[in-house]
């Protein structure tokens, strides 16, 4: 009975010492090396580990990197050479791609000036028509027709007044389809061919009357106003008239105001609206017709 205590005592020392072996073994290989029998049984090669340094801290100093800024210097150089087509391309990524780019304003200005300039250029056909005057015709007829506007086919055609028509006499004509945006808490009012950026113009006196919250509408007439007399277009006196936008749904309009003698803007006339510079209501008054629509935005920030 003696022996056979002894000779288990014995065996279970060989699998305890076995264990603690492998135990150890196992350890030399996966986490850190022994040395000794172990590195002889199986050799490792040491591998230092990388030194990792601490990231410098951000330096304030140094300036913001801005993407837009980049693109419009390129657009710049472009512009320089002549090569206007992949100019207006970069200024387009600009505007629409880096919108808080400080270069973002100066960029949505260039762009709408070429923008405007071809829509208003009759050499550039882009987006128009020749129309062949048949019998019958006169130019309301045409206008409704091709929904634009007769300040827009007296410009493109060089007319300085609505002239009889005559059969087969050839008029450039060109669909007025731009909507209107209109940002009060940012004073600016933009063109847009569907989500397409046409001209920014810059408000400079708003007066929102009752209007509380954004606003879906459409403009319901174009008229021009010498005091309080009304004019329409293709009447001797509407050239040199105010151009007044009336707007449905509500009493506010898109008119022109002027720059008082102190620098301010001095309404020509009175009512809720908004109003823009004689010069950019004049140009508005070549690119949109009754039926436009208008979409005025949140009123403060």
């Amino acid at each position: 009975m003696r022996l056979w205590t002894l000779i288990k005592l014995v065996a279970g020392a060989v699998v305890l010492a076995i264990t603690v072996f492998t135990g150890l073994l196992l350890w030399h290989v996966t986490q850190k090396p022994l040395g000794g029998v172990f590195a002889q049984i199986v050799p490792l090669q040491q591998v230092d580990q990388p030194v990792v340094e601490k990231l410098p801290e951000p330096d304030a100093s140094l300036p913001d990197v801005d993407p837009g800024a980049k693109v419009f210097e390129k657009a710049s150089e472009l512009i320089a050479v002549g090569d206007m087509g992949a100019a207006r391309e970069r200024l387009g990524t600009v505007v629409g791609t880096y919108p808080r780019s400080k270069a973002a304003p100066e960029a949505r200005r260039i762009v709408g000036e070429m923008n405007v300039d071809e829509l208003l250029s009759a050499s550039h056909m882009q987006g128009k028509e020749v129309y062949i005057v048949r019998s019958g015709d006169y130019y309301i007829g045409i206008a409704l027709k091709y929904k634009t506007s007769l300040d827009n086919i007296m410009h493109l055609n060089g007319l300085m007044d609505l002239k009889g028509l005559r059969p087969g006499e050839e008029l450039v004509v060109m669909p007025l389809n731009l909507r209107v945006q209109i940002e009060p808490a940012k004073k600016v009012l933009s063109l847009w061919d569907g989500k397409t950026f046409v001209k920014e113009y810059p408000l400079l006196a708003t007066n929102l009357g009752n209007l509380k919250g954004p606003m879906q509408t459409e403009i319901s007439s174009l008229t021009g106003m010498v005091k309080d007399s009304r004019y329409t277009p293709g009447q001797k006196e509407y050239p040199g008239a105010e151009k007044v936008f009336m707007l449905k749904k509500t009493t506010l309009q898109i008119r022109a105001v002027e720059d008082s003698k102190d620098g301010g803007a001095e309404e020509l006339t009175s009512g809720p609206g908004f109003h823009l510079s004689v010069e950019d209501s004049e140009e508005l008054a070549l690119l949109l017709r009754p039926g436009n629509e208008v979409e005025i935005r949140a009123v403060s920030p």
